[in-house]
Parts: structure tokens; C-alpha cells; sequence
């Protein structure tokens, strides 16, 4: 294919980078709609906002994915590839695995408090090794901020380790690599 009509087929690497926006921005509105029924009293109205805001968001992501999505489609399959996909698959899983251990051993030893913070930090750690393995240097970022917020919980919420203002946070970073994602240069 020459070169006139790969770029009328799009960026493949747009493509994959909208594909990660859209989990980063369907599980960063689920963070805030935690934040939300942890917070107001009457959540019900807030919701509509929220849903409002994360379907435009999905909106413009997909959007971007499907103007890229015939240059990823026509590049050709590489062992690469298989292998980058199959440690990307294990990374997930080995996440929902530990967070699964996790949730039990707090809350069996007496510490269910613990639970979300520790889900943050193992989904924030999660982050590092796809950093490495798809050679995008932001997700390290994305890592270490939700790293971080699941550390500081306690001081951002007086002592209440579950505290609203982590999921906040946790949502609006995922947004925001969300957007970053796609609005910044190959790096």
C-alpha cells in the first residue's frame, strides 16, 4: 500500500490509543459516580451530568477510533503483536486476580475500609507494565497519580481510607488521560 493511501486510511496508532481512552473513560465515570453516592444527597440528579459528560467524551474518543480505525485494521498481524496482546491480556487479569485476593484477605483480617484504596493502587500499578509493554511513557503517569491518591486517602479523608475524594480524583485522572490519550502527538 503506498504511502497516499495508508494516510487516507488513517494513524493505526490513533486508533489504539482511542481503544484505551474508551476503558479510561467509561471506568473514569465510574469513579465519579462513586464519588456521587458517596457524596450528595440526592445523587439521582447528578447522574444525568455525569452520564451527560461521559457519553461526549466516549463520543469524541470513538469517534477519533473510527476515523483511525481502517489504518489499524490494515496493518498486517506480527508475532509482536500476539505476544504484546497475550501480556496484555495477563496484566489485566493478574489485576482483577490481586484486587480479588486483596479484598478478601482486608476484609477477612478486619479492614474493608482498606479495599477501594488497595483496588486503586493495584489498578494504578497495573499501568507500569503496560507503560513498558506498549512503549507509551504517559501511562506511567496515569500509574503513579492513582498510586498516589491511593496513598494519600487517608489524609485526604481524615482518617476514612473509603473517602469520597479519591474516587473523584481517580476519575478525573482517568479522564484525563483519556484526553491526553488522544489529543497529544505519538510519544
Amino acid at each position: 500500500m503506498n504511502q497516499t493511501a495508508t494516510a487516507s486510511l488513517g494513524v493505526s496508532w490513533r486508533a489504539r490509543r482511542a481503544i484505551g481512552a474508551m476503558f479510561f473513560t467509561v471506568f473514569g465515570g465510574a469513579w465519579i459516580a462513586l464519588w456521587i453516592s458517596r457524596t450528595l444527597s440526592a445523587p439521582m440528579m447528578a447522574y444525568v451530568p455525569l452520564a451527560l459528560v461521559t457519553l461526549a467524551l466516549f463520543a469524541w474518543v470513538y469517534r477519533v477510533y473510527a476515523l483511525n480505525r481502517p489504518a489499524l485494521h490494515a496493518e498486517p498481524r506480527s508475532p509482536e503483536d500476539a505476544r504484546r496482546s497475550k501480556l496484555f491480556g495477563m496484566v489485566n487479569g493478574g489485576q482483577w486476580v490481586l484486587i480479588f485476593i486483596l479484598a478478601n484477605v482486608l476484609t477477612n483480617l478486619g479492614h474493608p475500609d482498606l479495599v477501594v484504596p488497595a483496588a486503586m493502587f493495584v489498578i494504578g500499578a497495573h499501568f507500569i507494565p503496560l507503560a513498558l509493554l506498549f512503549g507509551y511513557r504517559p501511562h506511567f503517569v496515569t500509574g503513579a497519580a492513582l498510586m498516589a491518591v491511593a496513598l494519600l486517602s487517608p489524609l485526604l479523608h481524615a482518617g476514612s481510607t473509603a473517602g469520597p475524594i479519591g474516587y473523584l480524583m481517580a476519575g478525573l485522572i482517568l479522564w484525563t488521560s483519556a484526553f491526553w490519550s488522544i489529543s497529544s502527538p505519538r510519544t
